[in-house]
């Protein structure tokens, strides 16, 4: 019966590996063959030869990309918007979890704040009456406005409050003993422990707000306050640069094209994520398991 059991489990594992390796392929192809075509040359793009391996290696796409002063305009403001967002966000998610996650005789009235977030993931206020929020209150053109509209990240506020609700009581019952307040509590014994489901949070908020194209879209009327992505989605939209009006020089151009630009830019707009997530990587899944269930 034990062989049995192991031969089943063996069996399970190969599969499972299996499995994981073909789904892993498939998003790793993807940006193996937009790194090849940033690459490459214009000609072989054009007639289709650009695999996995780039030909007729070129970096002119590259050189032509970090010469543009849009694409550093708008990578600033990505900059910013991350930095604020992730201030805002951790800031705001951790002391709406806390509360929370105390009991009914410690906050009054705590089923009432919790359905009050929770219906706001299941009904939004809807796209017009965001855009009159923000206009009204004169964000447009500020990177307030890609901040403040999802200040309250709730699926991650859900996942802090079951963290600090397994957190044992006992560790704040004796702060509490020793004269400590719930803000020298939250700061010396819950985000120690949290560093997990921070992880995971910082990891959500981070790439929220580093892939968002929309809100750019939407809130910015100046093209030059546009953020990365809704600069490279415009980009790509249109097959231009933002503001190009002015003549290029015909001669840097010969080895590259729309395709192979744009290319460029998308890798370049994707090393951020692809250096931040392996470093928090080992926090997310046990932060995402342990938050996700309460005692």
């Amino acid at each position: 019966m034990k062989s049995k059991k192991l031969t089943s489990r063996k069996l399970f594992l190969i599969i499972d590996y299996v499995l994981l390796g073909v789904l892993g392929l498939t998003c790793l192809l993807p940006l193996l063959h937009i790194l090849a075509m940033s690459f490459s040359s214009s000609g072989a793009v054009t007639r289709g030869e650009v695999g996995l391996w780039p030909v007729e290696f070129t970096l002119q796409s590259y050189r032509y990309v970090l010469e543009k002063v849009e694409f550093w305009m708008a990578s600033w403001v990505t900059v910013k918007r991350v930095i604020l967002g992730i201030i805002v966000n951790m800031l705001l998610t951790v002391l709406a979890a806390y509360p929370l996650s105390k009991e009914r005789w410690e906050l009054h009235g705590r089923n009432v704040y919790s359905w009050f977030f929770v219906i706001t993931m299941l009904f939004s206020g809807g796209l017009i009456p965001t855009y009159l929020v923000v206009y009204n209150l004169g964000l447009l053109d500020s990177i307030w406005s890609l901040v403040l509209p999802g200040a309250v990240p709730i699926f991650n506020v859900i996942l802090m409050m079951n963290f600090f609700r397994s957190t044992p009581k006992a560790l704040e019952e004796a702060a509490k003993i020793d004269g400590a307040g719930h803000f020298k509590i939250l700061w010396s014994i819950y985000l120690p422990l949290a560093k997990p489901s921070l992880a995971t949070v910082l990891l959500f908020v981070f790439v929220g707000h580093w892939n968002d194209w929309f809100s750019g879209l939407l809130y910015m009327r100046n093209t030059k306050l546009y953020p990365l992505q809704s600069y490279l989605q415009t980009v790509l939209v249109q097959q231009s640069l933002i503001n190009q009006n002015n003549a290029v020089d015909l001669a840097k151009l010969a080895n590259i094209s729309d395709r192979t630009k744009n290319a460029a830019q998308i890798f370049i707009a994707m090393l951020p994520i692809l250096i931040i997530y392996p470093l928090l990587q080992k926090h997310f899944a046990k932060g995402l398991i342990m938050g996700s269930v309460k005692e």
